[in-house]
């Protein structure tokens, strides 16, 4: 009897998510990479996990073409950090369990956090675990393309900004798309590795140790320089 309604108490959460990732915006949407992509992979970008959360570490040169504010905030940075988040919890100096619930279980706005990072990235984000993915031409301007599609425009096409940012040279920037339960920054994460062509999946992918984890696996079946 007890499993029997633990099996439906089940059945009745997955139902009220999937309710939930139907009625809310999952925002920014993955891009479909353009056919006959080459099997060379010059460009070399990193995923970086901070405990609970994670974001991209790419060249600055081409996302700064498709998003001209990042070089007046920015200037020459050669490497920047994106990560998305929740706004309110993002933006918190203080962690409280009121934003932990609010962010999860009640669709709020979404804010993207760009950071300027300064010389080596393993030395920049020495506190925190980082992997590298080898992109091709195609795969990563289809990268650059989510990226800049995570960001909200104001009328005049302009992205907008907030506060300053968690460290470093930062900047918080309004976000596009709702953040929620079945839309984290980590499944926007595996979203932008699913746009530059890799296979994983999006749906349950919703902690940094599950996007970190794929990311190893996919270096381990290759041979990449490190």
């Amino acid at each position: 009897m007890f499993v029997t309604k633990m099996t439906r108490c089940s059945k009745l959460m997955l139902g009220v998510l999937v309710l939930l990732s139907v009625a809310c915006s999952t925002k920014p949407h993955v891009i479909k990479p353009a056919e006959n992509i080459s099997s060379e992979k010059p460009n070399k970008i990193y995923v970086v996990s901070h405990d609970w959360h994670t974001g991209f570490v790419i060249p600055s040169k081409k996302i700064k073409h498709l998003l001209p504010s990042l070089e007046k905030r920015f200037g020459h940075t050669e490497l920047l950090e994106f990560g998305w988040g929740d706004k309110g919890f993002y933006q918190s100096r203080e962690m409280t369990v009121g934003l932990v619930l609010r962010a999860l279980f009640w669709p709020t706005d979404s804010v993207v956090h760009v950071v300027a990072v300064s010389g080596n990235s393993h030395r920049f984000f020495s506190g925190s675990e980082i992997e590298p993915a080898y992109l091709s031409d195609e795969e990563y301007a289809s990268l650059l393309t989510y990226i800049s599609n995570s960001f909200r425009r104001n009328e005049k096409e302009e992205i907008i900004e907030l506060e300053k940012g968690l460290y470093g040279d930062s900047q918080f920037y309004v976000g596009e798309g709702d953040y929620f339960l079945m839309n984290t920054c980590n499944k926007w994460t595996a979203k932008g590795l699913k746009s530059a062509g890799m296979d994983i999946g999006t749906v349950f992918t919703l902690t940094a140790d599950s996007v970190i984890d794929y990311l190893q696996a996919q270096n381990k079946a290759r041979i990449y320089p490190r």
